[in-house]
């Protein structure tokens, strides 16, 4: 993964003139959704749209573009008008599609990082009924059964996936990895007991936490998460520099003018860091961040190098 050039070439080129961005906006802005209606992406749009509409001055309108675990929508963002008026909402899907299959985007040089909005824990999750009750259990009994125990996901290339491949890696244990269409139908096989278990993302996992559904073991944050305090993450239970997350953010076109990428950052930065809103997105087991436009293109490169790394070590392939 050599893209930290490419990157910093791409943000060279998304400095425009002020004039282009005089009076942004100037119209409707559009917020592209690259996910489809009713997911954790799509509600949490809809929760910023009202808020953003009345710092904006302007009518922002949603529009869904699912798909390819968010890539069609992706693509469509890359190739948008880039004067401000059509930014999207993204996870970190937008990195692992790309680098997994042929994508009309590069993730680091075809967009304008806006602002990371949130992250969202994977939480290792187990029937009650299962012996594991630790994360040492775990990787003890995956050393006792080699390519014996399942772990289920939402999909190829998803972050639940990435989460137990890089598990996987990081404990030198075998298991078998049983991809879903979709976190549902995976979490429910896992309650079921039909597979052992799921690195299974926070805003779905958590009501069958707190329903008894299913036995929550680590999660997969750096620190320990607001909303499961009592919960280690998998770096203090014996695996130090595990950490890895789902995330939520905006992105615009590569080469937006400078002050309505400031003027995006600014007013998204005004609506999650209120602790109406911080609330809210921690009920939906989603923790905020916030930033800078720079920092979140630190991270991207980042996330990048790390996501890339899993995917070549585990051999990841699309079937």
């Amino acid at each position: 993964m050599k893209r930290r050039d490419v990157f910093a070439a791409g943000l060279g080129l998304a400095a425009p003139s002020l004039a282009r961005a005089q009076g942004f906006p100037s119209r409707p802005v559009k917020l592209l959704v690259t996910w489809p209606p009713g997911g954790t992406t799509d509600i949490l749009a809809r929760q910023l749209q009202p808020q953003l509409t009345a710092a904006l001055g302007q009518p922002v309108v949603i529009e869904n573009r699912g798909g390819a675990s968010g890539a069609i929508g992706a693509a469509e963002l890359a190739r948008s008008p880039n004067d401000g008026h059509v930014f999207g909402m993204v996870t970190s899907t937008v990195i692992s599609a790309a680098l997994l299959t042929r994508q009309p985007y590069d993730p680091l040089r075809d967009f304008t990082p806006l602002l990371l909005l949130a992250n969202v824990a994977n939480i290792l999750v187990v029937p009650p009924s299962s012996p594991i009750r630790t994360v040492r259990d775990l990787i003890d009994m995956a050393k006792r059964r080699p390519g014996e125990l399942t772990f289920a996901s939402s999909g190829i290339g998803s972050a639940v996936h990435i989460s137990g491949e890089m598990f996987k890696l990081a404990a030198g244990v075998d298991m078998i990895h049983a991809p879903y269409r979709g976190g549902a139908p995976a979490l429910a096989d896992v309650v079921s007991g039909h597979v052992n278990l799921m690195f299974g993302n926070a805003s779905s996992t958590l009501p069958f936490v707190r329903e008894g559904a299913l036995r929550a073991i680590a999660v997969t944050s750096a620190q320990r998460t607001a909303y499961l305090p009592t919960i280690p993450t998998i770096a203090e239970s014996g695996m130090p520099g595990f950490a890895i997350d789902e995330w939520y953010a905006c992105l615009g076109p590569a080469g937006m003018p400078q002050p309505a990428v400031q003027r995006l950052n600014a007013a998204l930065m005004g609506i999650i860091t209120q602790p109406a809103e911080r609330a809210r997105l921690l009920e939906m087991g989603a923790e905020v961040v916030g930033g800078s436009t720079e920092e979140f293109g630190r991270f991207m490169t980042a996330e990048a190098e790390k996501i890339g790394r899993v995917i070549h070590d585990a051999n990841i392939r699309m079937e």
